[in-house]
């Protein structure tokens, strides 16, 4: 079932047939420089045209104890990508949804123009299967892993990698538009940022590996 909002989602950005439009999403609590930089990432080794910050209102998966109100997350958010092309936007909020799933369907369903691709740390990878409706994830849209430090494994040991194996594509040309399922890893050099480390102070500057 379609999200009964998602006729009047507005679009955050541009949304032209053909554009290439990576989805990050997450709490964003707080954004910092490991979300950029997995984002610049995509940007560029997947030839994308925008990448869609979407900032979750409260992940099911994370106490809202510690958790920062949404309008301080996206000024932090909108702060941090000034002039970018990354565009943050409270998608979730506007179409009332909780999980990732719901929010893909609408997305997909009120945007069929452009070719999306879902992008994920390899951090969060490891805790894919925990998410509801994950295969229905694969199945939207094509899904790019950015490799984070500390989850090297998690390509190889990974439940959704496990189950999916034979969608992991090894070139990233033309990935966007690829028909779902497809998988690809983006290696390279990692920031070390993280936002747990930051909320608990125990990260000072910023690593790129």
């Amino acid at each position: 079932m379609i999200c009964a909002r998602a006729h009047w989602l507005k679009p955050p950005g541009p949304v032209a047939p053909g554009l290439r439009i990576g989805l990050l999403g997450g709490s964003f609590n707080p954004p910092h420089e490991g979300h950029l930089h997995a984002s610049e990432m995509a940007l560029k080794r997947l030839g994308l045209d925008y990448v869609w910050w979407l900032v979750s209102p409260q992940n099911p998966l994370k106490p809202a104890r510690g958790m920062a109100s949404l309008e301080n997350r996206l000024t932090a958010a909108a702060r941090l990508v000034h002039r970018r092309k990354v565009i943050v936007t409270d998608a979730e909020r506007a179409l009332g949804t909780q999980f990732t799933v719901d929010t893909l369907k609408a997305i997909t369903h009120r945007f069929p123009g452009p070719s999306f691709v879902w992008l994920m740390g390899s951090d969060n990878l490891q805790g894919f299967d925990r998410w509801k409706g994950w295969p229905r994830i694969m199945e939207l849209m094509p899904v790019a892993v950015v490799m984070r430090p500390g989850s090297m494994l998690a390509p190889l040991q990974a439940k959704a990698m496990q189950r999916f194996w034979r969608a992991r594509r090894k070139s990233m040309r033309n990935f966007p538009g690829t028909p779902p399922p497809a998988l690809v890893v983006i290696g390279g050099r990692r920031n070390a940022q993280s936002s747990t480390a930051l909320r608990n102070g125990t990260l000072v500057g910023t690593r790129v590996l």
